[in-house]
């Protein structure tokens, strides 16, 4: 049995983030990270598009917006001090049509009110910026960025170990016990007795949090974003970033275009109930994972809700034609044959039993434990300052 101040669930950017701030304000105590991956960064930061959100979509007070916009700063900082690549490239998020207009306007006044360098242009500034892309007006923010946020993770986790912390990989929780004063933690690579455990583990985070005893506020869907990539001579239709105005009742921002670090452009994503928590192909299917979430009265009040929106995500899913349609809203030169199809990403999102789904960041505390029950977008550009957010939590345990 390893013997820790803190373990750690889930080896991805918020995990790994948590790490790393807890051993910047605790030298001296040892940390241990569980992986049930063979690596670290393997699933939902792993397929992540890499970029750095402004923070212009969020609800101003948020934990999204003010995680966000300071975890941004950290994590330029953070790239500049380790010498990982990153690219302030800019976006546009664009209308297409005059009934766009008041919700871009509104993204705007978001934009705005949390900080964000932002600006509305017209047709002929938007053509500039982006010359393929069609709309009647954009906003331009300048300060989106891209980067490669396994590189990052790589860092994090090596500057864990360097302080010394143990990265435990293809150690999958199995059980987590609580006594007066420590908790151990249970793993197909043995067992770790911690004072304070942390559940960072993202697609499962409920699973776990139930696993610690503790009842989770919302379950875990599993959504696949599916895309498709540029051919390499047609990546010139793209300069940076290139997004829709999002519709305000679902969480997803629609298919958009993303120029990455390392040089392709993708184009997605859709948003479709995945048959597996790690479904990221059509056909992957878990019947347990599949089972929990049909029978779930949030996931079935939620369908029922956006039953419209869904099917055209999966009618999207199945007909590369109406995938390129869509995308033509944003860029008329798409065509078909432009386009390669890309690895998919899953989304964990967190629904409540009532069918609503949980938009913002949810950091729920207990005795033992601090459980991340959801950090999607922008969780990754966001993970320094999450990370910085859980410690504050934690220091309240090891500062008395």
């Amino acid at each position: 049995m390893i013997k820790a101040d803190l373990a750690i669930v889930g080896g991805g950017i918020v995990g790994l983030a948590v790490g790393h701030r807890f051993s910047q304000r605790y030298p001296n105590k040892k940390i241990v990270v569980l992986e049930k991956e063979k690596q670290l960064a393997h699933h939902q930061t792993g397929h992540n598009s890499g970029v750095l959100h402004s923070g212009i979509y969020y609800k101003p007070g948020s934990l999204k917006a003010i995680n966000c916009r300071e975890g941004k700063v950290a994590m330029e900082q953070f790239c500049s001090e380790h010498g990982i690549d990153y690219d302030i490239c800019g976006k546009v998020i664009v209308a297409t049509s005059e009934e766009e207009i008041p919700r871009m306007e509104k993204i705007y006044q978001r934009g705005l009110d949390n900080g964000v360098a932002c600006e509305i242009v017209p047709k002929e500034r938007l053509n500039e910026l982006e010359p393929y892309a069609a709309g009647i007006k954009a906003i331009h923010v300048p300060e989106a960025g891209i980067v490669n946020y396994k590189q990052v993770c790589e860092k994090l986790g090596e500057l864990i170990t360097q302080t010394g912390g143990d990265i435990l990989t293809d150690s999958k929780v199995i059980g987590i016990e609580h006594e007066a004063a420590k908790s151990v933690v249970k793993s197909t690579n043995g067992e770790v007795e911690a004072k304070l455990v942390v559940n960072c583990a993202g697609l499962h985070c409920d699973r776990v949090t139930k696993l610690g005893g503790s009842k989770p506020s919302a379950k875990i869907i599993p959504f696949r974003g599916e895309y498709f990539e540029l051919k390499e001579d047609r990546k010139g239709l793209c300069k940076n970033l290139i997004y829709p105005v999002p519709d305000p009742s679902f969480p997803f921002l629609g298919v958009h275009f993303t120029r990455m670090i390392e040089g392709g452009v993708e184009c997605g994503p859709n948003a479709v109930l995945a048959f597996a928590r790690e479904g990221y192909k059509k056909l992957d299917i878990n019947l347990y994972d599949l089972f929990e979430s049909l029978t779930y009265p949030g996931f079935i009040k939620m369908s029922i809700k956006h039953m419209g929106m869904g099917l055209g995500e999966m009618w999207r899913s199945f007909s590369k034609a109406a995938f390129v349609k869509a995308l033509q809203k944003l860029m008329p030169d798409i065509r078909k044959d432009d386009l390669v199809a890309a690895p998919a990403g899953i989304r964990a999102q967190a629904v409540t039993r009532d069918g609503g789904m949980v938009d913002d960041f949810l950091i729920d505390e207990t005795e033992h434990m601090v459980n991340v029950n959801n950090a999607p977008s922008p969780a990754a550009t966001a993970s320094l300052n999450i990370g910085k957010s859980v410690v504050e939590k934690l220091a309240k345990r090891f500062d008395s």
